[in-house]
């Protein structure tokens, strides 16, 4: 063993129970691994010091003054072996791993269905099935107006906005949908939409998309994801069709390059992001599922990352010219479209309970709390305020963990004053991880 520990990559650990025994998960949010490690309490303490400053005595020392026992150095090294086999450490093990599962991108032709057969089903037949039974379910909004259910034959006829507060079925879901209106003939110009699974917030997909598919032509559609990840760079983009069971979603190669030549930097240099990351991907399947069999269409996927790296250097995204340039550019690219443009935002609110970091299970006292908060937030949300959505997240240190910060202020900007209407809100309520989501239309 070297005289320096290697160095834990940026990976997500949280608690669980297994066995019957509390315990930390290590994964990685980047997909370059898809193990889960699972630390019982000594072993935490071990890996936790695995930082690149810690020698060996050091951690040996650590441990004795904290636990009142000696590791040897045979413990410290098999811990060492498992995680960088299992590629959770910075090393040059790592490094070629890395390289190869980049490299396979790269020259791949199109981005992968990475979910599929996981997160959602990869039989066509079923996919449909179960996205029908987003909109026809106790807590969806009814069928899209003129359908058959998407496939499926002697569908009812929509039935309006409910305007009473609807639990979720099997109590996976918290809130309500909009009261009950006309259908409004205003075109849609954007949503948002979740990137929470779909067997957990699959209703909610369907209250943002209905509208979609009523009242939007367009036939170009530039879509904003998080990447749960992070980014060297504030942007990502790539010109890879993203597969999907229903059909590829085919990338917009015209108006990347000129978003590319507006924007007059390297939109690439963090395309690798796009690899593992599904709240693109599951906007394109929605979009699939709407549109595969009816509507030539293409998508502009980015990915962003910036409003939180702004508000930890107690700045603004307006004072980053990079940020600004590239928004400016999606913007000027879309309006000189001859094409009929709409914007996407996969986007979900906040991530609250241990799993994320905090010490208290999540109480129905704060899931009332969270769910006043984020209606608060969506109030400049729905207003198309970005500066003001921002100002929001940051009067409280962005407490809640709000994960479409990103793709949601960058929408924001490219659409400045639009004005929308929130259709649904919703909690995935556990009380070690709670996240909330909202299906706005503007």
């Amino acid at each position: 063993m070297s005289a320096t520990l290697p160095r834990l990559r940026n990976v997500e650990a949280f608690p669980v129970e297994h066995e019957g025994q509390r315990v930390v998960a290590l994964r990685d949010p980047s997909g370059f691994t898809e193990s889960i490690v699972l630390l019982p309490g000594p072993l935490l303490e071990i890996v936790s010091l695995l930082d690149g400053e810690h020698t060996l005595v050091d951690v040996q020392a650590v441990v004795m003054r904290q636990h009142g026992r000696m590791v040897t150095a045979e413990e410290i090294e098999g811990v060492v072996a498992s995680l960088d086999e299992h590629g959770f450490l910075d090393t040059p093990r790592f490094a070629e791993r890395q390289a190869a599962l980049a490299n396979e991108f790269r020259a791949a032709p199109t981005r992968a269905a990475s979910h599929a057969g996981g997160a959602y089903a990869s039989d066509p037949n079923e996919l449909r099935r179960v996205m029908d039974g987003f909109f026809t379910a106790p807590n969806g909004p009814g069928p899209i107006a003129g359908s058959s259910g998407r496939g499926r034959a002697g569908a009812p006829a929509p039935r309006g906005e409910p305007g009473d507060p609807t639990p979720g079925g099997g109590g996976e879901l918290r809130g309500a949908g909009a009261p009950a209106r006309p259908r409004p003939s205003t075109p849609v110009r954007a949503i948002i939409a979740p990137h929470i699974d779909y067997h957990r917030g699959g209703p909610a997909y369907a209250w943002a998309y209905r509208d979609l598919a009523e009242r939007c032509d367009a036939d170009l559609f530039v879509i904003f994801g998080t990447c749960h990840a992070g980014l060297a760079e504030p942007f990502a983009l790539t010109r890879k069709p993203f597969e999907t069971p229903l059909g590829a979603a085919r990338t917009d190669g015209d108006f990347i390059d000129a978003l590319v030549k507006r924007a007059r930097h390297d939109c690439f240099a963090s395309e690798l992001g796009h690899r593992g990351e599904h709240s693109i991907e599951f906007q394109a399947v929605f979009l699939r599922y709407l549109f595969g069999a009816t509507r030539d269409f293409t998508i502009v996927p980015v990915l962003a990352s910036f409003a939180h790296e702004a508000l930890a250097r107690g700045r603004r995204p307006q004072d980053d010219p990079s940020v600004m340039t590239f928004l400016d550019a999606l913007a000027e690219t879309a309006a000189a479209q001859n094409r009929r443009v709409a914007f996407v935002a996969g986007a979900d609110l906040a991530h609250v309970g241990p799993r994320f970091g905090d010490r208290q299970p999540v109480s129905d006292t704060a899931l009332a709390r969270i769910e006043r908060e984020d209606r608060a937030m969506l109030e400049p949300v729905s207003a198309g305020d970005a500066d003001g959505f921002f100002t929001s997240i940051e009067a409280d240190g962005d407490r809640r963990r709000i994960c479409g910060f990103s793709p949601i202020y960058a929408m924001l900007h490219c659409l400045p004053g639009v004005r929308s209407s929130v259709k649904h809100y919703g909690q995935w309520p556990d009380p070690q991880a709670v996240v909330t989501y909202a299906s706005v239309v503007y």
